[in-house]
Order: structure tokens, then sequence, then C-alpha cells
């Protein structure tokens, strides 16, 4: 059984669109909330960060979630009304202020008097975070500009190994899974609170690599069957050798994803997003090298072929143009 990409590559356009388009809307919705596409964690815009939790051991103490008014209270009389408060965990044990940069005076008044308000509370589990607003900035900046650097690089590299506008169009397919990415993680923003931080731009350069790396292959393949029949439309080569791949590209992916979902299941706060933003983004990669570059490359290319491309027609399960060996 073949995968015929060509003949509904629109559906795997419209899918794409869809997802990226409520992935734009959500982070519009964030830019208006934050300020920025997703909530941004300490990382990038610096101040203080307490997280405190009851200690359940203590009877009755963790009879009710904490009252948040209460705690909003406490901040607005020590002069942060500008903080915010979360809740987090399934019983609402635990709360999570962001503020201001504090010195350690102020940062032990406020511990105190939160803690004071929600009762007693686990030493183990108390957190405080402070970055300077300055080095929130640089590592933002930072972060984006190895983002361009990466693009600039694997266009050059894609230009010289094989023509521009693979190049283009692989620069094209990584742009997707960004977006892809960004758009599924703002919306986790929006409805858990998810905050992103420094790993979040580690887990997307990585993403960047880990797709560029599957279209290379694919790529590759496509150039090598041009060579050896050039007489076969693009749309046929672009097909054979995307079932060519498919194995390898399937198999590589599943082999990465795995171990990062134990991870997810039973890693920490931050490790725990970190392998779910590269779940998602390998996921997204292995998707658009298949059916987004690939596709793409073969619209572009056929527009100067003059037998066109029949997309009511059916290969049929028997469909092997070429009969190369898969890889």
């Amino acid at each position: 059984m073949k995968l015929n990409v060509i003949k509904q590559r629109v559906l795997w356009w419209c899918i794409s669109g869809i997802i990226i388009l409520v992935g734009i809307a959500s982070m519009a919705f964030s830019w208006q909330q934050y300020g920025s596409p997703i909530k941004p964690s300490l990382d990038f815009i610096g101040g203080t960060r307490l997280q405190l939790a009851r200690d359940c051991s203590v009877p009755d103490s963790c009879s009710a979630p904490i009252d948040i008014s209460q705690v909003r209270q406490v901040i607005d009389a020590q002069g942060l009304s500008g903080s915010s408060l979360q809740l987090i965990g399934d019983d609402q044990q635990t709360i999570v202020v962001r503020t201001s940069n504090l010195n350690v005076d102020e940062r032990d008044a406020l511990q105190s008097g939160v803690a004071e308000s929600i009762g007693a509370i686990d030493p183990s589990a108390t957190k405080i975070d402070t970055v300077g607003p300055v080095l929130g900035k640089q590592l933002l900046k930072t972060g984006l500009l190895s983002l361009l650097v990466a693009f600039a690089g694997i266009a050059a590299y894609l230009s010289l190994r094989f023509q521009p506008d693979y190049a283009v169009l692989a620069i094209v397919a990584l742009l997707h899974d960004l977006l892809v990415t960004l758009g599924i993680f703002s919306i986790l923003s929006l409805l858990i609170g998810y905050e992103a931080d420094s790993l979040f731009i580690v887990a997307l350069l990585t993403i960047v690599g880990f797709s560029v790396n599957d279209t290379v292959v694919i790529y590759d393949r496509i150039r090598e069957t041009l060579k050896l029949h050039p007489d076969l439309s693009i749309n046929d080569v672009v097909d054979s050798s995307v079932n060519d791949t498919l194995g390898r590209s399937i198999n590589t992916t599943l082999t990465t994803v795995l171990p990062l979902f134990s991870i997810v299941l039973f890693g920490g706060g931050s490790l725990k997003f970190f392998a779910l933003s590269l779940i998602t983004g390998f996921i997204a990669g292995v998707y658009s090298s298949i059916f987004i570059a690939s596709t793409l490359l073969a619209w572009w290319r056929s527009r100067s072929e003059d037998d066109g491309y029949d997309n009511d027609s059916d290969y049929g399960d028997d469909f092997d143009p070429i009969g190369s060996e898969k890889v």
C-alpha cells in the first residue's frame, strides 16, 4: 500500500493551516494578556517568584483550597498590588506569587505574610527564584539570535547541497514546526498557566535540527531519483521518494519520542514541559517533512512541467514508478 501524498496535498496543507491559525489566535490573545505569544517565565522578564505549599500532614490544614483573595490582601498590604497569583495542583494547595524584583528582607516579609495567610507550609516545597531584568532580556535576545543563526546556517547548507528552492521550502517547513509548537504551548499557557523558560528556547533549537534532518533525507532521495529517472514527473518522484523513506522517518521519530514520554510521566515540572515541547516539535517535524516540505517542492517544480498532475487520479496499491530500494 502506497501513500499518495501528492494526491491529498490540499488536505495536508489544510490540517496544518487550521492548527497554525488556532495557535496564532491563541498567541494573539496571550499577547494581550502577557505582552508575549507565550507567558514568559522569570528567565526572560526578571522578577521574584515565590512558591509555597501547605503542609498537609498537619490536621485540617488541607481541608479546603487556598483562598487566593486572602493572599491577595497580604500582597496588596505590602505594596505589591501588581503581582500575579496562581494556584497549582489538582487540590489547589500550592500557590505561586510572581512579583517585581525583591531584596532579601522583602522576600522574607512576603514569604512570612503569605505563609501566615494560608496556614502551615511545607518547607521542602518552598521555592524562591529571582532573576534580574537585564539578565532576563539578555537571555531572550540570545535565544532569538540563536534561532536566527540556525535558520541562516540551514538555508546556506541546503542551498549548497541542493538548490535554493529546496532551502526555501525546507525553511517554510521549519517555520511550520515552530508555529505548531508555539501555538500549542500558547494554548497551554492560557489554560494551565505554563511559562516559557530558557529550556523552551533549547527545545525549539533541538526541534529545528531534528526536523531539517528528516527533510534532508527526503530531499536527498528526491534528488537522486530525479537524476536516475529524469523522464518521470516531479509528482511521481516525490510520491515514490516519500514512500521509500517513510519507514525510516516514522521509526526514527518513535525511537526518539518514546523515551521523552517517560520524562513527561515521571520527570519534574520544568523537564516535563521540556520533554513535551520536544515531543510536539518532533511530531510536527516528521509531519512537515513528509506532507509539507515534499508536497511544496512538487507543487513548485510541477509548475514548469508540461504534463501537469491530475489530482483525481489514483495510482492504486501496486504503484511503484521507480522500484528503488527502501531506506
